[in-house]
């Protein structure tokens, strides 16, 4: 809701228990938080739990809410813990989350591939857009947390970082790793598909 009036009662009538209103407040944010929980989690009925695990949390907490961010950035912010929470259930032995946050700690990609020499229609091609999902999902949670808040869902910086509850330079960090990260993971697909190309 862009109308800030308008996110006030909602969440006034939230704290009064209308049933309407949590109705309200589900189909204005749950495809969001389903396409985000897909893709922290990579499975539709783990994603179909968190979006009902966020809605009750939220319900149940709308008191607490505090302004500090909008209503749907709050709602982000919880479904990215549940869906974290579920991720490190899955993998109690990952290391990958705890990565160095300095700006010039990250990993230089050892493949360079320039996408732009790609005619445009590949990367609408749905064996393009797998590529893509997948190598999102391999993306070390801090990192995939970022990208698909920042990248896929729209979410501003400074939303992201209330989002994920760090700092705006971390998100800018994060986000570059992010990006370094699938461009390296994907520059052996893109670069066969341009040879291909070339050939043809």
């Amino acid at each position: 809701m862009a109308d800030v009036e308008d996110e006030k009662a909602l969440v006034d009538r939230l704290r009064a228990g209308d049933k309407t209103a949590c109705a309200q407040c589900v189909e204005l944010n749950a495809p969001g938080i389903y396409r985000l929980a897909l893709r922290m989690l990579g499975d539709e009925a783990e994603a179909e739990d968190v979006v009902q695990e966020t809605f009750l949390s939220a319900f149940k907490s709308i008191d607490g809410f505090e302004w500090r961010s909008s209503l749907k950035t709050w709602l982000y912010r919880i479904a990215t813990n549940v869906a974290l929470m579920r991720l490190r259930r899955k993998t109690p032995l990952s290391v990958s989350v705890e990565l160095p946050e300095e700006e010039g700690a990250e990993t230089v990609p050892t493949q360079l591939f320039d996408w732009c020499c790609l005619p445009e229609h590949d990367f609408a091609t749905t064996e393009a857009k797998t590529e893509l999902e997948a190598a999102i999902r391999a993306l070390p949670e801090k990192l995939r947390a970022v990208f698909v808040l920042r990248e896929l869902e729209g979410l501003s910086g400074e939303e992201t970082a209330q989002a994920l509850g760090v700092s705006i330079e971390n998100v800018k960090t994060r986000l570059h790793r992010a990006r370094l990260w699938l461009r390296e993971r994907l520059a052996g697909y893109f670069t066969e598909l341009a040879h291909t190309h070339e050939e043809g």
